[in-house]
């Protein structure tokens, strides 16, 4: 579920930071500038786990900030597919259920990925699972295991203003999702199992 990517940047050190020893001012700031965002085909980065190698740093005219070239290692969150892995249901429709970690809420289960029998209850809004006439349902905020089966990129480029004003919201796209699946044997709600 998590992998260490090697990465390597320039970051530059603002002079407040200049008293903090030069390791801690350098995964501060490689913390702000990656934590909680995606890089394209890595994944979610979670945080440094070390730095490898930095250079000198060199300090920017008029700016007074230090430029350091920095090799380093995040934790990335990227599950392989095949995985299974431990969330909650977020939330149900007709199109699937979303699947809620703690820190990532982009996977869907869509209903032809679940146990066959299963369909939406729209009364009670979530899904049901009919296994020869007992009903099983999938409720809001239940412990599930799922298998991970594809994960989607979305490349988020800059759009001008005049294309951000045509763009509505559901064309926004998560610049990273992953569908998964629930019907194997001991996959579904923990309790069923």
């Amino acid at each position: 579920m998590f992998i260490l990517s090697t990465i390597s940047d320039l970051v530059q050190i603002e002079p407040e930071d200049f008293g903090k020893p030069s390791i801690e001012a350098i995964k501060d700031n490689v913390n702000t500038k990656y934590s909680n965002k995606v890089i394209q085909k890595i994944g979610l980065c979670i945080c440094v786990y070390d730095v490898l190698k930095a250079s000198d740093g060199l300090i920017g005219h008029g700016t007074g900030t230090a430029n350091v070239n920095v090799v380093f290692r995040l934790v990335v969150f990227r599950p392989f597919k095949g995985e299974i892995i431990l969330g909650r249901i977020g939330s149900a429709s007709e199109w699937g259920m979303k699947i809620h970690l703690e820190f990532f809420d982009e996977i869907l289960v869509p209903p032809n990925l679940l146990f066959p029998g299963s369909y939406f209850n729209v009364k009670e809004q979530c899904w049901v699972w009919d296994n020869d006439g007992a009903e099983y349902f999938y409720d809001r905020n239940e412990w599930v295991r799922i298998r991970i089966e594809q994960e989607h990129w979305h490349d988020q480029s800059p759009t001008s203003p005049f294309e951000r004003e045509a763009e509505t919201v559901t064309e926004r796209k998560s610049p990273y999702s992953i569908v998964a699946s629930m019907m194997q044997s001991a996959l579904g709600p923990a309790e069923w199992w």
